[in-house]
């Protein structure tokens, strides 16, 4: 039969396991409400930079970790084109990096499917880590896109125990979860803002705003029976730049590029990225003796300055110029062949042009 202080030790016990699981319950619940709040500012990032910097700042202030970083998998540097774009390059946010592929940077992107957590060990995760300073522990938490791994998230710690194999791990998944339909959203929304008419690099119009626009060009021409001149440009070598520095400094070359070009066009030309390393401004209501002219002025421009590269390197950029010019029949119908063929010639004239040497205007006799 038990006693009296049987029963007040047992009533003292259950009171302190009420105590401890109404406690852990608070905690819970403070964690889950803490978690919330982090999605939330993940899900409200109005675009692709401030994503970034929630995930890589915000996250690891609010789990108090040594170093956040994210991996991105950009195969076509649609990412890395998107960001320059919008002034803010990937190289400017740190622990952020950006690769063509996953292989070589950790062996856990092999099978990465679930958060996976562990010791660190620097043959493993420094690429993941570039500036890993006392980390003992990790966790990588993947980044899916349609079943397919695109990078991850990486916590790193100096608790040994705060990442291991033995934790559960089911709120980081949900984490890399809520963090890829983020990253996605942000994504597609930075392509919508600069598609249809925008060169996501350059910030230019595209190809296809040039064929409409080249279409209302030549039909002006027509009314008012004046010449339409086409200079179509291509910088010289510059596969060299990009076998050399690569596809980044590439990139920041034609940024560089197309701004210097922009300072000499006039406000009624058209400038367009027709695609790679080629650029067309078409100079309505102007003939060809002014078109030359506008032509060598940006070709000096072009080279009037070294581009800064990688390492502290600098290269002198040329460019080559082809133009030609038309003035449409005011009987022409056909004012798509009449703009195709135009800037056909413009090639022909490019060619020449590349081929008398480089960094020279040459111009279409026909």
């Amino acid at each position: 039969m038990q006693t009296a202080d049987d029963l007040n030790a047992r009533l003292e016990a259950s009171e302190r396991q009420l105590e401890e699981l109404t406690a852990q319950v608070a905690q819970n619940e403070e964690k889950m409400r803490r978690t919330q709040q982090r999605e939330l500012r993940m899900l409200q990032a109005q675009d692709l930079e401030s994503l970034l910097c929630e995930l890589l700042k915000g996250l690891r202030k609010s789990y108090e970790l040594q170093q956040v970083s994210v991996v991105l998998c950009d195969p076509d540097h649609d990412i890395r084109h998107l960001l320059l774009a919008a002034g803010t390059p990937a190289e400017s946010f740190d622990n952020l990096l950006i690769a063509e592929s996953l292989t070589g940077l950790a062996p856990q992107y092999v099978a990465l499917r679930q958060p996976w957590l562990g010791a660190y060990a620097a043959c493993d995760h420094q690429l993941i880590f570039p500036h890993a300073k006392g980390l003992a522990s990790v966790a990588m938490i993947p980044l899916m896109h349609r079943n397919r791994l695109i990078g991850s998230i990486n916590f790193g710690s100096g608790d040994a125990s705060r990442f291991t194999r033995h934790h559960a791990a089911d709120f980081l998944g949900h984490l890399g979860v809520i963090a890829s339909f983020c990253i996605e959203n942000a994504v597609n929304r930075a392509r919508l803002l600069r598609s249809g008419f925008t060169d996501v690099l350059t910030g230019w119009h595209n190809r296809r705003y040039l064929q409409v626009r080249l279409k209302e060009e030549l039909a002006r021409a027509r009314r008012d029976r004046s010449h339409v001149v086409c200079l179509m440009l291509d910088v010289d070598h510059f596969k060299r730049i990009n076998d050399t520095w690569g596809h980044a400094a590439g990139d920041t070359v034609l940024q560089e590029l197309a701004q210097r070009i922009d300072a000499q066009v006039r406000a009624s030309d058209v400038a367009a990225r027709y695609g790679g390393e080629e650029f067309v401004i078409l100079l309505p209501a102007t003939d060809i003796e002014l078109g030359v002219r506008i032509a060598e002025r940006i070709r000096q421009a072009v080279s009037a300055a070294p581009y800064e590269l990688p390492g502290g390197d600098a290269r002198t950029i040329t460019a080559s110029i082809g133009v030609a010019g038309v003035t449409p029949d005011p009987d022409a119908e056909d004012l798509k062949t009449l703009g195709d063929s135009l800037l056909a010639r413009a090639d022909v004239a490019l060619y020449q042009a590349k081929s008398g040497g480089r960094d020279q205007v040459a111009v279409d006799e026909n």
